[in-house]
């Protein structure tokens, strides 16, 4: 039975409801008291029932994901830098370039089926094409450019019918540009705030990476004379990766917030600090062999931090209901006054 308290009036109230002098009072519209209230409780915080998140974090594996998405935009980057090498009379930035474009391409199916458990899953991905699906569009540009990637450094390794090697780089080429970018793609199409907020900039975010990591990781296993149109697609992924980063960190409210904060934000800035210094240190002293490494090391480092740091904060902001429930709630409040306007016109 619920217990109650004797009010001056002679009435009753529930011991836990609101005291006679409140009764009567509502707040104004947005939470805001009228003049001569005052405040009998404190302001409540964002929680959930018994601590959980309000959406389901994703239960992929780390670092496998992140490791995942780094190879795949870095190996795509550099299939491209080796297509280009074939018919410019550049023999060993080519050979570099498709030597670790097809290791990358190794290591991303690898991740990938650790991440999904066997390898069976991997082949059960390909038996349906969904085209609504980045994950399911992801599988059928990953197995194709894997194949040919591959391929092509195998031939480079045997040196033998080169004709059959330009194909092979031409084909792993076509497949690398939405290999770089669909990672980015298939975080913004979840539910998870913090990517679904950056779903226009997350893939450019990530195809530049991959220019940035492609290309230095090529820039630093070629000789200098070949390396210019190395160093030149490092820089420019380098240059639109900060910018679109920083609209990423910046431009969505309360949900950009995680970005900065904890493991995510010291990642993210660990990142900035390599990508700047890699670009500026490829422009400054790129065409000499010492200058090649660091900057390579250090576009390859940007890179890879880049994508463990954005994965952190993802989790973060599903971990925390606040990242849901507010933008719910401004959505909802923006919809009643743009309904409120129309009315009243």
């Amino acid at each position: 039975m619920t217990e109650g308290i004797a009010t001056p009036g002679g009435g009753w109230r529930r011991a836990d409801g609101p005291p006679a002098e409140t009764r009567g009072k509502k707040r104004r519209k947005g939470g805001r008291r009228g003049r001569g209230e005052v405040a009998m409780v404190d302001d409540v915080e964002f929680t959930s029932y018994y601590g959980r998140p309000v959406i389901k974090p994703p239960v992929w594996k780390s670092p496998e994901v992140q490791l995942y998405l780094f190879f795949g935009g870095a190996s795509g980057a550099a299939a491209i830098l080796g297509a280009l090498g074939e018919f410019t009379r550049r023999p060993v930035m080519t050979r570099s370039a498709h030597l670790f474009a097809g290791g990358g391409a190794l290591a991303s199916v690898g991740l990938l089926i650790v991440d999904l458990g066997r390898p069976e899953r991997f082949l059960h991905m390909l038996r349906v094409f969904k085209p609504t699906s980045p994950l399911s569009v992801g599988s059928y540009i990953l197995s194709p450019f894997s194949a040919l990637a591959v391929a092509t450094a195998g031939l480079h390794v045997l040196g033998r019918w080169p004709v059959l090697r330009r194909l092979g780089a031409v084909g792993s080429a076509v497949f690398a540009g939405p290999l770089a970018t669909y990672t980015g793609v298939l975080l913004a199409n979840t539910a998870v705030p913090s990517w679904h907020a950056a779903g226009t900039q997350l893939p450019y975010v990530f195809g530049a990476s991959g220019m940035a990591a492609g290309g230095g990781i090529t820039m630093a296993l070629s000789p200098v004379a070949e390396a210019a149109p190395a160093r030149r697609f490092a820089v420019t992924g380098a240059v639109i990766e900060l910018a679109y980063m920083h609209k990423v960190e910046n431009d969505h409210g309360i949900v950009s917030e995680p970005y900065h904060e904890g493991k995510a934000g010291a990642l993210l800035r660990a990142a900035k600090a390599c990508t700047a210094a890699g670009a500026a240190v490829t422009v400054a002293v790129g065409r000499r062999r010492a200058g090649a490494v660091l900057g390579g090391a250090l576009l390859a480092a940007g890179s890879a931090l880049t994508r463990f740091g954005v994965y952190e904060a993802g989790m973060a902001s599903a971990r925390d209901p606040k990242y849901t429930v507010v933008p719910q709630r401004e959505r909802l409040e923006a919809r009643k006054n743009e309904h409120a306007s129309t009315i009243t016109r």
